[in-house]
């Protein structure tokens, strides 16, 4: 086999080199067959409807913290955005599902919803907002038995800002498993770090 050399040779790497090039720029740039594009008209989610639309039938959080991460979820979706009563009521509903039996069964579902209902309004006359949150990591969960069921302790921060202040407060989560194996918020309180 002889070798390309001189014009010639170059010549022809150059033609290869522009088609390999004009090759990778076809690919990159080509239409998306109708099958993959997505609808011009999808709708984003807000966080609410993202909140609503999750199935804890099928799709409920597996770790205590996942579920201290989704009730987190849900209470910035209920101090941070609008709603109209019935999707507050939705939220609400939604936030009991999460609880342990025993902490649901402490107040009526009527008596549970117009209290969020009024302190949904307090944070809003206040001009209060959760700016975000910290949960303890996995590997700081304290799990431990009590009455003869599993139970978990966590840790989690919010960051509440009111005007142009930004406070902390810092709540402590117990969480119980229920017969189905899932773990339900028992309880939490305020505490204070030492």
């Amino acid at each position: 086999m002889k070798r390309f050399k001189g014009t010639k040779g170059a010549i022809i790497l150059v033609i290869l080199a522009c088609l390999i090039v004009g090759y990778y720029f076809y690919l990159s740039n080509r239409n998306i067959s109708t099958d993959e594009q997505e609808p011009v008209d999808a709708k984003v989610l807000t966080m609410t409807e993202s909140a609503l639309a999750r199935s804890l039938e099928t799709n409920y959080p597996p770790t205590p913290r996942e579920v201290v991460k989704y009730f987190s979820e849900m209470t910035m979706c209920l101090y941070n955005e609008e709603h109209t009563p019935e999707e507050l009521n939705a939220l609400g509903r939604k936030m009991r599902e999460i609880y342990d039996e025993e902490l649901v069964a402490n107040q009526s579902e009527e008596q549970y919803l117009s209290l969020l209902s009024m302190d949904v309004d307090e944070y809003i006359a206040n001009n209060r907002t959760i700016s975000s949150y910290s949960i303890s990591s996995s590997i700081d969960v304290e799990n431990f038995s009590m009455d003869g069921y599993d139970c978990a302790r966590l840790y989690a921060v919010y960051d509440v800002k009111q005007d142009s202040l930004l406070y902390q407060t810092n709540l402590v989560f117990i969480l119980r498993k229920d017969a189905t194996g899932h773990y339900k918020i028992y309880g939490w309180k305020k505490y204070e770090e030492e």
